[in-house]
């Protein structure tokens, strides 16, 4: 595939939260949104609080090109106008942007995806989250109400 084709329109479609070629069928109500921040923007304002949801992006299933309007399975590469829809594409958490200045990353132990560059953050197995590698500052760790300083080895007795 040609890059001038898997590139055509790069950062030109989207919405105010993401630049991207492609937009997402919502699992929970089945309607097309440019992203999950605005389904659940439209999702609060409606009138009937039973109507109210928010969309789990991992649950989503299907993708519509804005290329070409063509929806089809979660997938990096439109199938039929082989345009890239996300420069950043995470099949886990269903997230595509076209704007990689955010270095975005997906971290495996916390499940989600990140910014700032994998290379600037460490993941603390004891509390599950991840920190940045410049503040390397003792944190609470979640309910164990316990400080984990992770630059240090740990000791065993």
């Amino acid at each position: 595939m040609p890059a001038a084709r898997l590139d055509f329109m790069k950062l030109q479609h989207g919405c105010e939260h993401y630049r991207r070629r492609c937009k997402l069928r919502a699992p929970c109500c089945n309607k097309v949104f440019s992203c999950r921040h605005c389904h659940n923007e439209y999702t609060t304002r409606l009138n009937n609080p039973k109507e109210m949801h928010k969309m789990v992006r991992e649950d989503v299933r299907q993708v519509v090109c804005t290329i070409c309007n063509t929806e089809q399975p979660v997938n990096q590469i439109c199938v039929n106008c082989g345009v890239k829809m996300g420069e950043y594409f995470c099949e886990i958490c269903k997230l595509f942007d076209d704007d990689t200045s955010k270095q975005q990353f997906h971290c495996n132990d916390c499940g989600i995806c990140r910014l700032y560059g994998r290379e600037n953050f460490y993941h603390c197995d004891k509390c599950g989250c991840c920190y940045a590698n410049e503040t390397c500052d003792p944190h609470l760790c979640g309910e164990l109400d316990e400080i984990c300083m992770p630059w240090m080895p740990r000791v065993s007795f």
